[in-house]
């Protein structure tokens, strides 16, 4: 059951890759088309390369904008190159880690034992940002989407800002 409060999120999407453009993003696109579909406004889209400095920086610009959720695609994989998981998760302040549990679960279903290497996760930040780190692949981010964030960002927005 939704919040009645909480019907559209201020959001931000956020692209991590060395090889994509905005041009080229497909991933980066599908989150933003497919918040939009959903009734969520994108206040911001950023592309940064794979470089912690840059990943952190970016997240800094959507924190000061006070955006309520952040979506990053990439850098969630466990090759040398991937580093948003050491870049960002020392960020979050609150991990809801049944998001990466049922992240992996779901994507297990999907592809198989692959699915292990993922290092999905999500939580608020200090600011009180929402942050759902996504792999890359369009699949994946499609199965992020559609499986657990739409169904849940407005609760989830909502639950974070009753008092205590």
């Amino acid at each position: 059951m939704h919040d009645s409060n909480v019907t559209s999120v201020d959001c931000a999407v956020l692209t991590i890759s060395d090889t994509r453009t905005l041009e080229t993003d497909t991933s980066g696109a599908l989150i933003a088309e497919l918040l939009e579909a959903n009734g969520h406004h994108i206040s911001e889209r950023l592309l940064v390369p794979d470089d912690a400095n840059k990943i952190r920086a970016a997240l800094k610009i959507i924190e000061e904008k006070q955006i309520s959720c952040l979506i990053s695609t990439g850098g969630t994989g466990i090759s040398k190159r991937d580093v948003t998981f050491e870049a960002l998760y020392q960020q979050i302040e609150q991990e809801i880690p049944g998001f990466g549990e049922l992240f992996r679960m779901i994507s297990y279903q999907e592809i198989g034992s692959k699915a292990m290497a993922s290092r999905a996760f999500a939580g608020f930040t200090a600011k009180d940002s929402l942050f759902f780190a996504l792999p890359g692949s369009k699949n994946a981010v499609q199965t992020g989407m559609q499986n657990l964030i739409l169904p849940e960002l407005p609760h989830l927005i909502a639950e974070r800002r009753k008092q205590a």
